[in-house]
């Protein structure tokens, strides 16, 4: 079914590098943004007396998209490559219960069964916050800090229980050395833990202080012992997202480059020395990559996005996961083509001078760069991304070609 293909890719497909799917993207999360800026308009008496209709009106349209995005999510789930193996019925109850679409249905249900009951919608605000969470599905980096937490989540319950018991000691500690002065407010460990639970934080409100001079001691201790304590989830949780982020990128590098015919015969370790080269580069639409008459000084591998290249006469579309340019790192050449960016593109650029350091130090890699090199000269196995003066036949032209 040609549609139900086109709202997969639209709506769940991996790439999301073209226009379509961008202005998705884009369309859902403004008004998931609207709608929780809505929630807060509407507690305000003036807003809502004056407006009170239009938000109305508002919420019943947001919840028809957001049901009708469940649904067609839900449709379309089947062509979903792990989920094909399964009958429809089975693809669709497991995809029911990710935990995506768990935060969809807990988006729209309360809403929908309410209006349906002829209730003021106006007493839902607080779950039509949960909306929020659905900004999580659009957002690669929330998604990263998700299976950071999950991954990290024995230390953080380490860390949890030593705050804990640190949290009720000093609340115990408190209520023996200020409880006599003042019963009310450090008499029992629970009325003590107010404020521990502001000093450890370093919140300070100040409305529960001690006033004998031990148990100002105890209190500057307790601060201390705070500062340091609850600076540790912060410090887990950062080294885990900067460990994941580098081991995506190192993944997405790694893969990029074995599937360069020049490397393909490099052994683990050095492939990995030359995914180490790579340099991030990000370029917007209409942005020139390569000229023709310039000097080749690099090749690139494109990480999202869509690139040009007008070759000659050919003019020949990159995607996410191609690359040109190689023949720049063993040749002095010129550029042959001219390359720009279609859409905003994510590129990783390896520099002749950084590969030519590399092959200095690594003479085995020398060697097989050059055998490489000859034996697809020898066979005419460059591709378009070469785009530099040479001996390459202009019929050895990857991608998809556009007259």
């Amino acid at each position: 079914m040609a549609i139900k293909q086109q709202l997969y890719e639209l709506l769940e497909g991996g790439n999301r590098a073209t226009a379509g799917q961008r202005a998705v993207d884009c369309f859902l999360g403004v008004l998931i943004v609207i709608n929780v800026l809505a929630v807060a308009l509407e507690s305000v008496p003036r807003f809502d007396a004056k407006y009170g209709p239009v938000f109305l009106w508002f919420e019943v349209a947001s919840l028809a998209i957001f049901s009708a995005e469940y649904l067609v999510r839900l449709w379309v789930c089947t062509e979903h490559p792990p989920l094909k193996r399964l009958t429809p019925l089975e693809a669709r109850r497991r995809y029911a219960l990710s935990p995506f679409m768990v935060i969809d249905l807990l988006a729209i249900l309360p809403s929908l069964v309410v209006s349906l009951l002829g209730v003021d919608l106006r007493f839902l605000r607080i779950f039509r916050l949960l909306r929020l969470l659905k900004l999580a599905r659009y957002s690669p980096t929330i998604i990263t800090l998700g299976r950071v937490l999950w991954q990290d989540r024995h230390a953080l319950g380490a860390v949890l229980v030593i705050m804990f018991g640190l949290l009720m000691l000093s609340a115990s500690v408190m209520s023996i050395v200020e409880g006599e002065a003042q019963p009310e407010d450090f008499g029992t460990i629970p009325a003590a833990m107010w404020w521990a639970m502001a000093t450890l934080s370093t919140v300070g409100y100040g409305d529960v202080v001690p006033i004998t001079t031990l148990g100002r001691l105890i209190g500057g201790v307790v601060t201390l012992l705070g500062v340091a304590m609850y600076a540790l989830p912060i410090a887990i949780i950062a080294a885990g997202f900067t460990n994941e982020s580098q081991r995506r990128d190192f993944v997405i590098t790694w893969g990029m480059v074995a599937r360069v015919p020049l490397f393909a015969k490099l052994d683990p370790v050095v492939l990995s020395k030359v995914a180490g080269l790579l340099r991030s580069k990000a370029v917007p639409p209409g942005y020139e990559i390569a000229h023709r008459g310039e000097p080749a000084d690099s090749m690139y591998f494109i990480v999202a996005g869509e690139v040009v290249v007008d070759i000659d006469d050919h003019r020949v579309i990159l995607e996410e996961g191609d690359f040109f340019g190689e023949i720049a790192l063993l040749q002095d050449t010129h550029r042959r083509a001219h390359a720009y960016a279609v859409t905003e593109c994510r590129l990783m650029q390896l520099m002749k001078s950084d590969f030519h350091g590399l092959m200095e130090t690594e003479p085995d890699l020398r060697r097989e760069i050059t055998e490489a090199a000859a034996e697809r000269l020898a066979q005419g196995e460059w591709s378009v991304g070469e785009l530099s003066q040479g001996d390459m036949p202009d019929e050895e032209i990857s991608g998809r070609e556009k007259d």
